[in-house]
């Protein structure tokens, strides 16, 4: 809870005091990277690594999300992201650094300029340029050093092979040592191996001890006055993990942490390492480096730190594990439940059933943000207590969505039957309740979560992702037009109206500001869905024209909040700030063509475009042919709840732009359906039961044909 109230705090004063101040300047000192490539902290112990658990205990702790390209990350990645700022990959000959050639004092990587011709590689270079930019020299042990410290002819000022050879270790402020004891013995033929636990207990073992004495022989030697990092800057085998980082630097000790790149006070990116030695040594930060500088975060205990940044991969892992399966068997679920509620609702049998399984299927969703305000992963069994805590909160949920409308309506003396939307309102309200508290504290809940992300996938560390901006837009307009249905039948129309814009309004805000839910495609589908969706709601007509413009109005929008954010220092900026300066200094177009393809390769997506397909297909029927499909449901709802058409019709806008403008592609759309369909059709199954036989005049016009 201090970290949720915490990250409250830090999001009130940059909405406050926007564009946010640079970072107050300090003096300018000598800071050394030790990169440990396939250090983790279940790695790290007093017996087994004593120096680096002394040097733990002098630092701030966090976990190093290694992510660059790819699935996994090899050292020659890594140390060619920490290089460029950026992350970084040289492709097929992904394994080992490249190997450096002696040159006087110096060294040179050979044929450098080779990296300038691969795809995922902009601006290799970029930290060494800086520092001799500067008129400062680089030091470099190490292959991999060579290469995070190269500038852009691929020189270093100052190697040695191994820590032994070292004469000088005060002769340059900038310096960078490669300890590769624990990636070793996974190369073979300077290619990284296949398997993911190659190597033996023992073996295992032997090398970290290894790299424990080539470290502490390091910090042994470092002049007093150095900064040190150590990162654990690539991944090992063929599964990803989170990585250690330490920070030893005055102020940190005793602390976690963060960086303003992941907004997360227990986790950094590898650019921020590019930005934290640059910042430590008083260089410019270049403009292209989306790294911001290591912060110390809150005090805690050595124990407690590494205790749960341990935990912090393991919750990476499981969910990773349980992911696929858990889409999987939900796309099932989908399917199958569609099918048998097409057969029920044709003989008008079983409603009650198939109102309960649809009140359940839609509470799926936000329980798998409910079960992180339980330590599940702590557990001795966490893949199986996260499954069954989802299960828990969704058995919870639709519970109490039957109860609550039900208590209310006997507390008013009215018969159940009146309340056709409660039980679709009561989940649309806790799923969009969740998710915007979520938002306003630091989005705890989404990271580490099935339908969030993680860490260890390192797509997205901060605000809202795009399956929970699916779910928040569809339960937002949901429960604002379930509201606005009784304004509308009190005659109260232009109160309806606004209140769907300005909820909607309220959640898409914080959907797009930078450092809250950072979304930029988000909002260019949030804007339609609320006009579309407040236009039927004041009886007016939709057209294409208006749909098109509803749209641009969306993207016009979101540019503009990312450019508020790219006038702000580029420490302070978010990714929508940074994608402004990409397009004014035309680079921007290999982000576009991998989000085109990202989006593309979705609707191939086996545990995704069965949702969409399903629902998309129940609800041509039941809206077509209502009396064959679905019993009369859906018109039956729409008449005793005319804005629930509205609610629909938005959720759909939404959810097909969503769709179009995201790389999560057709995940956005699926779980818009996930979600809003079988909120409506229990919402239509509620009007059929027994209650006030007069159905009210329509209050909304048809849609145009």
């Amino acid at each position: 809870m201090r970290r949720a109230f915490g990250a409250l705090a830090v999001i009130i004063s940059g909405l406050l005091l926007a564009p946010a101040a640079a970072r107050a300047d300090t003096p300018p000192a000598r800071v050394a990277l030790i990169g440990v490539p396939g250090l983790h902290w279940d790695d790290v112990t007093a017996a087994d690594t004593p120096h680096l658990w002394r040097l733990a205990g002098q630092s701030a702790l966090g976990s190093l999300s290694v992510r660059a390209v790819g699935r996994t990350t090899c050292p020659y990645d890594g140390w060619l992201t920490v290089s460029a700022g950026v992350r970084s990959s040289v492709g097929s000959r992904c394994g080992p650094p490249p190997p450096a050639e002696q040159r006087d004092a110096g060294a040179v990587i050979p044929d450098f300029n080779w990296l300038w011709t691969v795809r995922d590689v902009q601006f290799a270079g970029t930290l060494g340029e800086a520092v001799h930019a500067a008129g400062q020299c680089t030091s470099a042990v190490g292959p991999g050093a060579v290469l995070a410290l190269a500038d852009r002819s691929g020189r270093v000022d100052r190697y040695a092979s191994s820590p032994d050879k070292v004469t000088d270790w005060s002769a340059c402020r900038v310096l960078a040592v490669d300890v590769d004891d624990l990636i070793r013995p996974y190369i073979q033929d300077e290619r990284l191996a296949e398997v993911p636990d190659k190597l033996s207990s023992a073996q295992r073992k032997a090398a970290l001890k290894a790299a424990d004495a080539k470290a502490g022989a390091v910090l042994a030697q470092l002049p007093p006055d150095t900064a040190v990092a150590v990162a654990g800057l690539a991944d090992h085998g063929s599964e990803p993990h989170l990585r250690a980082a330490m920070w030893r630097a005055p102020g940190a000790e005793g602390r976690l942490l963060g960086a303003r790149s992941t907004q997360r006070d227990d986790m950094v990116i590898l650019p921020d390492i590019t930005a934290s030695m640059l910042a430590t040594a008083g260089l410019a930060v270049p403009p292209t480096v989306i790294g911001t500088p290591w912060s110390p975060g809150r005090p805690t205990s050595l124990d407690d730190a590494v205790t749960s940044l341990r935990r912090a991969d393991l919750a990476g892992q499981t969910i990773r594990a349980v992911g696929g399966l858990f889409f999987t068997l939900l796309a099932v679920a989908q399917v199958a439940f569609y099918a048998v509620a097409f057969l029920l609702l044709r003989r008008r049998r079983g409603l009650e059933s198939v109102r309960v399984a649809a009140l359940g299927l839609a509470s799926v969703p936000v329980s798998t943000y409910l079960i992180n305000l339980t330590p599940w992963d702590a557990a001795p069994l966490p893949a199986l207590t996260l499954v069954s805590g989802i299960l828990l909160c969704t058995a919870a949920l639709t519970s109490l969505a039957l109860a609550v409308p039900a208590l209310w309506a006997r507390l008013r003396g009215r018969p159940r039957a009146a309340s056709v939307l409660g039980p679709s309102s009561v989940v649309a309200a806790v799923t969009a309740a969740v998710l915007l508290g979520d938002l306003l504290t630091g989005t705890p809940l989404q990271l580490d979560s099935v339908m969030g992300y993680t860490g260890v996938v390192g797509a997205r560390y901060y605000g809202l992702g795009n399956i929970p901006f699916a779910l928040l837009a569809t339960a937002v307009l949901l429960v604002a037009t379930a509201v606005a249905d009784r304004l509308v039948r009190t005659g109260r129309r232009p109160w309806a109206v606004a209140l769907v814009a300005g909820l909607g309004g309220f959640a898409m805000i914080l959907d797009g500001w930078p450092g809250v839910g950072s979304d930029f495609g988000g909002v260019i589908a949030f804007v339609p869905g609320i006009a579309v969706t407040a236009l039927l709601v004041a009886g007016k007509r939709v057209s294409v024209l208006k749909l098109g413009a509803f749209c641009v109005a969306g993207g016009v929008l979101v540019l503009a909040i990312a450019y508020l954010d790219h006038l702000r220092p580029p420490g302070s900026q978010t990714h929508l700030g940074r994608f402004v300066g990409q397009v004014l200094d035309g680079t921007f177009l290999p982000v576009i063509l991998r989000k085109l393809t990202a989006m593309l390769s979705t609707l191939l997506s086996p545990n995704l475009m069965p949702i969409v397909l399903a629902a998309f297909a129940f609800l041509v029927f039941a809206l077509l042919r209502p009396g064959a499909a679905s019993a009369g449901v859906l018109p039956v709802a729409f008449e005793r709840a005319p804005t629930l058409r509205a609610g629909l019709v938005g959720t759909l806008v939404s959810g097909v732009v969503g769709m179009l403008v995201n790389d999560s592609g057709a995940a956005v759309l699926s779980m818009a359906l996930a979600l809003a369909v079988p909120l409506v059709l229990s919402a239509g199954i509620a009007a059929l039961a027994p209650g006030d036989p007069a159905r009210p005049k329509p209050v909304l016009d048809p849609l145009p044909t």
